[in-house]
């Protein structure tokens, strides 16, 4: 899962399809990761921390997570991953570039899944974790059913 700075959206995402797939039984066949297609959240090689706000909305909602720091979409991810999930056109664009295109058809936005080219605004700054993670768990859900 990609999104801007990796602190926020794909984090989110990250946690929310593990735990999916962690109920379906599918957690040992599925590798999740996510990452950031900028490095505005990396210093020194040192990615911060996921953004409190989006710790406090997925602790309201029952989904567990673990330690995580930013980290930065690389070249090779393309040919490791099956899926390279974009939370917004923006972050699509830059993640196409980064994997210098897709001649295996492996990049989507989130809300493909779910039938729908909308962005996943980005509640770093809106501040509306609340709708972010609804519409990620919306996107994670179509796609668990893909799986």
């Amino acid at each position: 899962f990609l999104c801007h700075g990796n602190i926020c959206r794909s984090p989110m995402a990250e946690f929310i399809m593990k735990q999916l797939l962690e109920q379906r039984g599918m957690a040992d066949r599925v590798e999740v990761a996510s990452a950031a297609v900028t490095a505005d959240e990396i210093s020194g090689g040192i990615g911060n921390p996921m953004d409190p706000r989006a710790q406090r909305e997925l602790t309201r909602r029952g989904v567990p997570f673990g330690q995580h720091q930013a980290t930065l979409l690389k070249r090779e991810d393309y040919d490791r991953y099956d899926y390279l999930i974009a939370m917004d056109s923006e972050n699509f664009l830059a993640m196409n570039q980064i994997c210098g295109g897709d001649p295996d058809h492996k990049e989507y936005k989130l809300l493909q899944f779910a039938g729908s080219y909308d962005d996943i605004d980005d509640p770093w700054y809106s501040n509306d974790f609340a709708l972010a993670f609804d519409e990620i768990s919306r996107g994670c859900q179509a796609l668990i059913e893909q799986l």
